[in-house]
């Protein structure tokens, strides 16, 4: 794997992905330390904090298949995630969608959404949109 292929994320772009979306139970992201830890632990190797550190922001580009499959356990992703890019991209949706049934709001949502019909779901979709593209263009955004 190289640190940026063509038409695809980065390892470090993936790995950063995996660290903003998959947090602990209340919401708060891992921190290196914890995820190294973790990856030791599940492969027996050497894993360490700075060499975690040096995958997420591109500085290191090749790690060794069980370092891969370690992060991947930790994560609750397979392996071709860093792989494959058709791959990686269905699982980064499925995250991103996950992430946001994390907030409050959006579950509700999407709680209510299930009781409707196709039709009322196309409304809603199209609502969203509408307002979506009204905020785009006031440059206006959700707070993080």
């Amino acid at each position: 794997m190289t640190a940026e292929e063509p038409g695809g994320a980065s390892l470090a772009d993936r790995i950063e992905r995996l660290f903003q979306i998959v947090r602990r139970p209340g919401g708060d992201a891992y921190s290196n330390e914890e995820v190294a830890r973790a990856c030791r632990e599940a492969s027996g190797e050497s894993f360490s904090t700075t060499y975690l550190w040096q995958l997420r922001t591109g500085r290191r580009d090749n790690p060794t298949k069980r370092h891969l499959e370690a992060l991947a356990q930790f994560f609750q992703v397979p392996p071709a995630y860093f792989f494959e890019d058709g791959q990686s991209a269905r699982i980064a949706e499925e995250l991103t969608l996950l992430g946001a049934l994390r907030d409050a709001g959006v579950r509700e949502v999407a709680l209510r959404a299930v009781t409707l019909s196709p039709d009322g779901l196309g409304t809603i979709s199209d609502m969203i949109e509408a307002i979506a593209r009204r905020e785009r263009e006031a440059g206006t955004r959700r707070p993080a």
